[in-house]
């Protein structure tokens, strides 16, 4: 064999190096460009929070899996990629209890999508934020390239179960599709759900009094008082909110109010924003109870507490609804203010008000409404909603079904029905006048520019836009911080909510076990080609002999 070896390199001097270089470069420039098989997004972990010991949200992080659509998963090793509108509460809870992660793409629009749509999305959202989530599940806004990737991971798996088997693809196709279809890994890095033992919750007061008192009222004390309260919602599924209606209507009522009590004082005015609202279990007002109720004691004998909740929504609903733990008695303010509101109501589109009457049950580790934890201190509270029921899913949704032009309609005409009824009431002005009873007119006009600064307000943790606001209007502004007991906390929040999503373009693993197959038969190949080299270089120089001679 060796003394032949120069015969065998002449092999080599032939054409066949050159077919290579012409063949590599084609294959490579064929081959998938290692630039486009990774795709990087920004996500949002779900919500992750504890309330009296109790967990809720999501409990995991870690996320290294291949990528199934939402009708071809099977196993904890696969991670579920679908869109928020094709998810049903069904199959969330089959993925919680037996997949390994979930990752869901937002509707670039909530606004556009169907009232169908929109129920279904509400609901889903109660469904997945009223119990604890074992496997980390990933929020991401709406990306036009993962709607593709999603597009075509469900393509290339789902099938039409009412295809007959003539029409369906025969077994090598089948086959032939598996080992030649693209895959997806999904991995997620950065992310994080260690415990904040810092957490910490704001609470923001201020009033409305009289600049200088006049001497027959002795001081502010003499006032009656009114309490005005709002909670900023700071997180909901995610950790982020699109709107804060509620804030937005308390502070157009401080900016109102303070323009009146400057000249014409008759009562005390406090309002107050907790930044911990039905998810928390109004914690920061608590809070605020505990500090104040028994230092003050014109806190305990205030006129009544209105509570601001889910109050920007008039356009899809066009009643108002009273929320109360115990109707109020005849000839008690709280009963005066509760009619003058049903009357100033029918002069903007025949609004009506509604009374609701749901007791509080002490049994419930949840409060149903932010004005029970006044009533659970005996003071006379209710809450302003356009929402009847305390479990509807509008409540803490994160997404706005309206437009910002349909949203600023239906805050003017509810700032406007709630200042006039409230003004109404402290300046005893008669509401059976009609139009002529208005007090916000002329240049108090209320309007829309007036709400619209305030719709999307952060917390105080991130800027200090609504502390300066307090400070503009209103007198004593006070911030104060409810944190969480070291032994037993009331409340728990967690870190590391960002993260980065990375989707890799990968083979499926029927792939790898072809390739393994194919290289093995290369090897073989090549084994048994040079064991019997020597036999198969005799046959070719008999041949090539034998047609040298014919010729």
């Amino acid at each position: 064999m060796f003394e032949e070896a120069d015969n065998f390199a002449d092999l080599f001097r032939g054409g066949l190096p050159y077919y290579l270089l012409i063949t590599l470069p084609i294959l490579i420039i064929c081959s998938s460009n290692p630039v486009l098989a990774a795709s990087e997004f920004g996500v949002q972990r779900m919500s992750q929070y504890d309330v009296h010991g109790a967990a809720y949200g999501c409990r995991a992080s870690a996320l290294n899996l291949e990528a199934k659509s939402l009708y071809t998963w099977q196993t904890s090793r696969h991670c579920v990629l679908t869109r928020l509108q094709d998810l049903t509460i069904d199959h969330f809870r089959e993925i919680r209890a037996k997949a390994g992660g979930l990752v869901v793409l937002l509707p670039e629009d909530t606004a556009a999508l169907s009232l169908e749509d929109k129920q279904h999305i509400h609901l889903l959202e109660q469904a997945m934020m009223v119990q604890d989530v074992p496997i980390p599940v990933y929020f991401s806004k709406y990306d036009p390239k993962l709607n593709s990737i999603i597009d075509e991971v469900t393509r290339t798996t789902v099938r039409n179960p009412k295809q007959s088997s003539q029409s369906r693809e025969s077994a090598f196709s089948e086959i032939f599709g598996s080992i030649s279809a693209n895959g997806y890994q999904i991995v997620v890095s950065g992310a994080s759900h260690t415990a904040n033992k810092q957490s910490k919750i704001p609470i923001i007061q201020g009033e409305l009094a009289p600049m200088k008192p006049s001497k027959a009222l002795d001081g502010d004390n003499k006032l009656p008082l009114i309490i005005v309260t709002a909670h900023l919602d700071t997180f909901g599924l995610t950790n982020s909110r699109q709107s804060n209606a509620d804030v937005a209507v308390l502070l157009t009522l401080v900016e109102l109010f303070s323009k009146l009590h400057a000249s014409i004082p008759k009562y005390r005015l406090i309002f107050l924003v907790s930044e911990s609202g039905l998810l928390l279990n109004f914690q920061g007002m608590k809070k605020w109870l505990d500090s104040n109720l028994d230092e003050n004691v014109q806190i305990q004998h205030a006129e009544f507490v209105v509570c601001l909740d889910t109050i920007g929504q008039l356009l899809a609903n066009e009643n108002i609804y009273m929320h109360v733990s115990k109707p109020p008695k005849e000839g008690t303010s709280m009963n005066s203010f509760y009619k003058t509101l049903r009357t100033v109501a029918q002069r903007y589109g025949n609004v009506s008000v509604e009374g609701v009457h749901k007791k509080i049950n002490l049994a419930d580790t949840l409060l149903a409404w932010e004005h029970e934890r006044f009533s659970m201190k005996r003071m006379p509270a209710f809450t302003l909603s356009n929402v009847k029921s305390h479990k509807d899913p509008m409540r803490n949704t994160i997404f706005d079904d309206d437009t910002v032009e349909e949203q600023l309609d239906a805050l003017e005409r509810n700032v406007k029905i709630i200042a006039e009824a409230l003004a109404s009431h402290i300046y005893n002005v008669p509401a059976e006048d009609g139009a002529a009873g208005e007090i916000f007119t002329g240049s108090m006009a209320i309007s829309r520019e007036q709400i619209k600064p305030w719709l999307h307000i952060r917390s105080t943790q991130q800027n200090n836009d609504l502390k300066y606001a307090f400070e503009k209007y209103l007198r004593n502004v006070k911030v104060t911080y409810e944190k969480p007991d070291a032994r037993e906390p009331d409340f728990m929040l967690y870190d590391d909510r960002d993260a980065l999503l990375n989707i890799y373009n990968v083979k499926p693993a029927v792939f790898d076990l072809f390739l393994t197959f194919m290289i093995a038969a290369y090897l073989t190949a090549v084994y048994f080609a040079i064991f019997h080299f020597p036999r198969l270089y005799g046959i070719v120089c008999r041949m090539t002999v034998a047609k040298t001679k014919v010729n």
